[in-house]
């Protein structure tokens, strides 16, 4: 019976092309619109997300900011006096942190910012931006090496002036490849004073890690980041081993959220209850990702609901030309219920018509908003799809619509008095 339908429905569709291509096509910009902003949405997402994990997915950020009494003032015009050595976390602090917790945490990222140089040779020069880290930060910055190591255990506890710098850097001063620059020297200016390293790696430069910060720069004008040992960096400018913020990372299967909470609880009963300004704050990079997949998620529904109100003007559209069409059919109709379709049968014919435009309809615009939406991620820089289950979303979304916009067309033809619906002309 059901297959029946869809035969008479198709070669109803069939007989009038023209309007039937019409009549989809609501439908058909519709779904399209909506699987297009979900592929461009997931495109965005991943990106975003990529960005984010690559600042450490596993990291819980550890900050020392003023404590927040029942009396604190959030217009932020109350005094806060300066930090001093006290209030600052010590290695010995970090070194008990990572003792306490030796179960949960693989190692804590420590880095100090040096300052932003450009080193020049005769008409030769580099911007760098030079950071002092440890071992552990270093392998937190994901840098690829494609000559040389990185900073081995003495070469941070001694303090040597030896330093990784980009391929990028060695393109602009040494015009070599990055093996022939291992040993090369780099002599930089920072405050006035001149400071002489060894280049010992040599890393990769991706545009992506820069964050786009460097889009639209020439090859010689771009920055790139170059590391020294963080006690170097130290000594460079004269700081005594203190900060107000670390990276502390995780071991795999460790619940960061929960971590995150006994670390800070740990720091402020133990070395910050009896501060009277400061205290320790630590939050997980995860739970971050989390909450900022969760917006994203949430900001893509929302553009593909109001690309689905398109679907509304598809919807009346059929409900329109199935009017139309029972109109023209009013004698078909009459002739079928005198020979004893039932009006159960009608119904079901002129459904089954609806669903089916709207069915066909709903898989054309599934493989043009695909394609649209492919093609603007493209164009964007990103790569994304519309998942499978919006995909069969969209499908049964535009089915329904059928059934919904197709039932009051339907219902009116087989209420039809057979007799009149005879003498219809």
């Amino acid at each position: 019976m059901l297959l029946e339908n869809v035969k008479l429905a198709l070669a109803g569709l069939l007989a009038n092309k023209m309007r039937t291509f019409l009549t989809m096509l609501g439908i058909i910009i519709g779904i399209a619109s909506v699987i297009a902003i979900m592929t461009v949405g997931d495109a965005m997402n991943k990106s975003v997300m990529g960005q984010m994990g690559d600042m450490g997915v596993n990291n819980i950020s550890v900050y020392v900011m003023q404590k927040m009494t029942d009396d604190y003032d959030f217009s932020g015009d109350v005094y806060v006096r300066e930090m001093k050595d006290r209030d600052y976390l010590s290695d010995d602090m970090i070194n008990d942190l990572s003792e306490h917790f030796s179960d949960r945490v693989e190692g804590v990222a420590l880095k100090k910012g040096v300052g932003e140089v450009k080193i020049e040779t005769g008409k030769k020069y580099a911007n760098i931006s030079l950071e002092g880290v440890n071992s552990v930060a270093l392998k937190q910055t994901r840098v690829k090496l494609v000559a040389g190591r990185g900073f081995s255990p003495n070469e941070q506890s001694e303090s040597r002036k030896v330093i990784i710098v980009s391929d990028r850097y060695v393109e602009n001063m040494l015009d070599s490849d990055p093996q022939a620059a291992l040993g090369q020297p780099v002599e930089a200016v920072i405050d006035n004073k001149y400071y002489n390293y060894t280049i010992i790696g040599v890393y990769e430069y991706s545009e992506s890690s820069a964050g786009g910060m460097d889009a639209g720069k020439s090859r010689k004008d771009v920055r790139t980041s170059a590391y020294i040992p963080l006690q170097t960096a130290m000594i460079q400018l004269r700081e005594k081993p203190l900060y107000d913020e670390l990276e502390v990372v995780a071991k795999s299967g460790a619940d960061q959220g929960i971590l995150s909470m006994d670390m800070q609880n740990y720091l402020n009963t133990k070395y910050y209850k009896e501060n009277d300004t400061y205290e320790t704050y630590a939050y997980s990079m995860k739970e971050e990702i989390k909450s900022m997949e969760s917006m994203l998620n949430t900001q893509t529904y929302a553009f593909a609901a109001i690309g689905a109100i398109s679907l509304l003007v598809g919807g009346i559209g059929v409900m329109n030309i199935m009017i139309v069409s029972i109109t023209e059919r009013t004698r078909e109709i009459g002739t079928r219920k005198a020979l004893g379709a039932t009006n159960g049968c009608i119904r079901l014919q002129f459904i089954t018509e609806a669903v089916v435009v709207c069915l066909i309809g709903g898989i054309l615009g599934v493989i043009v908003g695909q394609i649209f939406g492919i093609v603007a991620s493209k164009m964007m820089g990103y790569s994304g799809s519309a998942s499978a289950g919006g995909i069969i979303f969209c499908v049964l979304f535009s089915m329904a619509f059928g059934v919904f916009f197709g039932y009051y067309p339907a219902n009116k033809a087989a209420k039809l008095n057979p007799i009149e619906a005879l003498r219809y002309e």
